[in-house]
């Protein structure tokens, strides 16, 4: 059977009920549906292993955030979707201590920006505590650290990233990255929270070693934005929707070549959802109000 491809739990489980045609209950897994500031969100929690192997992702918790209604830009859209990522991950989040924030991905392109932009976006605020503790008691101490591609770098990003946590030790790591979705529906209008890790470049079909507690000894909690569809997921789809279930895997797959599609106005997209992201981590490090970011960020 044609594996279709997505980095989102949510669309992972509706693979799998579309398989069982809904006629069995998925075993290790809950879902609940809410909404947060007008923005509906799904939580799929795997619960064991029997969940693991459904939906082929590590045990843990998983949010998608709906930010469908965001591009109809109505009042206060921004602000309103700032506070649903900043509450949504809060919980998620130790209390207290250190933070290191990882941008991943190729600032050069802009698929896979996501990680890059969003780290312009975060209040850097460990070295300022370090020199001026008592103007900024206040404040968490957080670092970020953007590691580019092993292409231009050299370095793997989990080495890069280990290295800095041994140095640095944060009581945890966010690392936010671009992913792939099903659904061209979901590009660039849901972002997907985890405390499970993340692997970098996932989003790309470029898959590195991963980020998690098991490789850094710290909690790691991974915020991704779909930006990209795999062009034969997406083939398969609409075959699939014109009543056609039987096709040849290779040639969706164009051969051995891996082909992506991404909406044509990725970069405007990429950027406002970046600066989302980038607020909503300091709403959930940080007691401020976004006014006080706009005026410490510029």
């Amino acid at each position: 059977m044609f594996a279709k491809r997505t980095d989102l739990a949510l669309e992972a489980r509706e693979l799998w009920q579309e398989s069982a045609e809904k006629t069995t209950r998925l075993a290790g897994v809950k879902a609940v549906k809410q909404k947060q500031e007008g923005y509906p969100v799904t939580r799929v929690d795997i619960l064991d292993q029997r969940g693991e192997e459904a939906l082929g992702k590590p045990q843990g918790s998983y949010l998608t955030i709906d930010l469908t209604t965001f591009w109809q830009r109505k009042a206060d859209f921004f602000e309103r979707a700032v506070r649903a990522v900043g509450s949504q991950l809060k919980p998620l989040l130790p209390a207290e201590g250190p933070a290191l924030v990882i941008g991943l991905g190729n600032a050069a392109m802009t698929p896979d920006a996501v990680g890059p932009l969003a780290a312009d976006h975060i209040l850097v605020t460990r070295h300022l505590i370090s020199a001026m503790p008592k103007h900024f008691a206040g404040f968490r101490p957080v670092a970020v650290f953007r590691t580019g591609v092993l292409g231009t770098t050299g370095v793997e990003s989990a080495e890069a990233v280990r290295g800095l946590v041994a140095e640095v030790q944060p009581s945890l790591v966010i690392a936010i990255d671009a992913l792939a979705s099903r659904r061209c529906g979901r590009v660039c209008t849901t972002v997907q929270l985890s405390d499970t890790g993340i692997i970098p470049g996932s989003g790309v079909g470029n898959h590195r070693a991963a980020l998690n507690r098991e490789t850094l000894g710290v909690p790691v909690f991974a915020i991704g934005i779909p930006t990209v569809v795999d062009a034969a997921t997406l083939a398969a789809d609409l075959l699939e929707e014109s009543g056609i279930t039987e096709f040849d895997e290779k040639q969706l797959r164009h051969g051995k070549q891996s082909l992506m599609v991404t909406p044509r106005d990725i970069d405007q997209q990429v950027r406002d959802l970046s600066k989302v992201v980038g607020y909503g981590v300091n709403w959930a490090l940080q007691d401020l109000e976004i006014e006080e970011m706009n005026a410490l960020l510029s």
